[in-house]
C-alpha cells in the first residue's frame, strides 16, 4: 500500500471516501505541501471508530515557517488551535481544527515524515492487519470502542508485555 498518495482512500470504505473528499476539497495537502505531509493513524488503514481523527504528520526545518503557514491558512477553521509540544523526545507543532465534520490533526517535526514514529506504527500496524486478518482488526476496533489507544489495542490483541508503543516497532521488518 503506497500511504504517500491520498488516491487510495477514493477507494475505501464510506469513511475514508468522505475523508478523500474533505482533504481534496479543501486541498490540505496541497498547502501543506513543502512539509512532506502524509496521512497517518486509523483512517487510512481501517480501523477508525466514530470519533476518529485525520491525523497528518509534516516534517519542518524551520518551525516558524511551518507555524506561519499553519497559521496563515487554517487559522479561520472552526475550534483551530495551536501548540508546541516540547516534551516529547523531539519537538514538535500540533494544530487542531475542524473541517466538514472531521476532526484534523497537523502534527509537525523536525524529523522526516517517514522516520516519525506515527507512520512507523502505521506500517507496522497495517502490515499485522494483513497478516491476521479481519477478526484480528475486528478486535482492535472492539478495544478501541472500549477506550484504548490504537497501539495499546494493539498491545493488548497480541500479547505484548512492556510499553506497547515501543514493542510495536519491533514488528518493522517482519
Amino acid at each position: 500500500m503506497n500511504f504517500d498518495n491520498l488516491e487510495y482512500l477514493q477507494h475505501g470504505n464510506k469513511r475514508q471516501q468522505d475523508a478523500y473528499a474533505v482533504l481534496t476539497n479543501s486541498q490540505i495537502f496541497s498547502k501543506l505541501k513543502q512539509f512532506d505531509p502524509i496521512l497517518v493513524g486509523t483512517i487510512p488503514i481501517n480501523i477508525d471508530i466514530e470519533n476518529s481523527d485525520l491525523d497528518i504528520i509534516c516534517s519542518f526545518a524551520n518551525k516558524q515557517k511551518f507555524q506561519k503557514l499553519i497559521t496563515d491558512n487554517f487559522s479561520n477553521e472552526e475550534k483551530f488551535s495551536i501548540r508546541e509540544l516540547p516534551n516529547l523526545n523531539t519537538f514538535a507543532i500540533v494544530a487542531n481544527f475542524f473541517l466538514d465534520g472531521f476532526k484534523i490533526d497537523v502534527f509537525g517535526q523536525p524529523i522526516p515524515t517517514r522516520q516519525q514514529f506515527a507512520y512507523r506504527h502505521m506500517i507496522v500496524e497495517h502490515n499485522l492487519l494483513n497478516k491476521y486478518g479481519e477478526a484480528f482488526r475486528q478486535q482492535i476496533i472492539q478495544l478501541k470502542q472500549k477506550g484504548y489507544k490504537t497501539e495499546p489495542a494493539f498491545g493488548i490483541a497480541l500479547d505484548l508485555t512492556g510499553d506497547s508503543y515501543k514493542e510495536l516497532l519491533k514488528f518493522e521488518n517482519n
